[in-house]
């Protein structure tokens, strides 16, 4: 068994997801990719992180289910030999006014954002207690701090990933497992790069910084929260948005 840190990557095949694994690869991670659907850039993703010299599993599994998620973690375990960080990245949106929001759309998003954390982090803790020493960090939004018209759903799914941080950062402390949330602000990924020039004008006039964030912002905090450098950080809520929400 390799000395290396082990990384659990929901949702991580592509996104911010592929970019958290990439970049903790090259921080000198083992990394376990979870995904939903195979793909052929999945077996591409593999050779890129085993390329810096660590192992990578796939391990597919959708959060959103409780069994599902317990097999996850099991091959992870059985594959790399422990869990040190949890990163619970796996999301949806499906946005729309409330007034005309189906009851199926409100549910599937609570369903993989935040029973999905729940699934996951619910599978993992006895591990990281066993072993005394774990970090969580999960994806949220500043969306879940700040709200956003036409994302109720989303918006409650991301708020309740930050309430659930800081009451589980609050049960585990004892054990030297760190649990903290990241909220990303507007990043250039696929979703984002279909936008007019002056939709995305706009919205980067919201931003103080004045441009959307990158995949690579977020994961390099994320990295930071799975290192030694945050060991007296823990049940916070780090917003990666460019001043947008203060």
């Amino acid at each position: 068994m390799g000395e290396n840190k082990v990384v659990l990557v929901t949702g991580a095949a592509r996104g911010i997801g592929k970019q958290i694994a990439i970049t903790l690869a090259k921080a000198g991670y083992d990394v376990s990719v979870n995904y939903r659907t195979k793909s052929d850039e999945l077996d591409e993703l593999k050779s890129e992180i085993e390329s810096e010299g660590v192992r990578c599993a796939l391990v597919q599994g959708d959060v959103a289910n409780f069994d599902e998620a317990e097999k996850m973690v099991k091959e992870t375990v059985e594959q790399l030999g422990k869990i040190d960080v949890l990163v619970n990245n796996a999301g949806i949106t499906k946005d729309g006014l409330l007034m005309r929001m189906g009851k199926e759309d409100f549910e599937k998003v609570i369903d993989i954002n935040l029973v999905g954390t729940f699934n996951v982090t619910r599978n993992v803790i006895p591990y990281m207690i066993k072993q005394k020493s774990g970090r969580i960090i999960s994806i949220s939004s500043v969306v879940g701090v700040a709200g956003n018209a036409g994302q109720t759903n989303y918006s409650a799914s991301k708020a309740g990933i930050i309430g659930f941080t800081k009451s589980l950062a609050k049960e585990v402390a004892s054990r030297n497992i760190l649990v903290n949330a990241v909220a990303p602000g507007f990043i250039a990924t696929d979703m984002t790069s279909v936008l007019s020039d002056s939709v995305k004008e706009n919205i980067n006039n919201q931003i103080p910084l004045r441009k959307m964030g990158t995949a690579e912002d977020v994961a390099k905090v994320v990295k930071f929260l799975a290192s030694e450098d945050s060991s007296y950080v823990t049940g916070q809520v780090i917003n990666v948005d460019g001043g947008m929400v203060m």
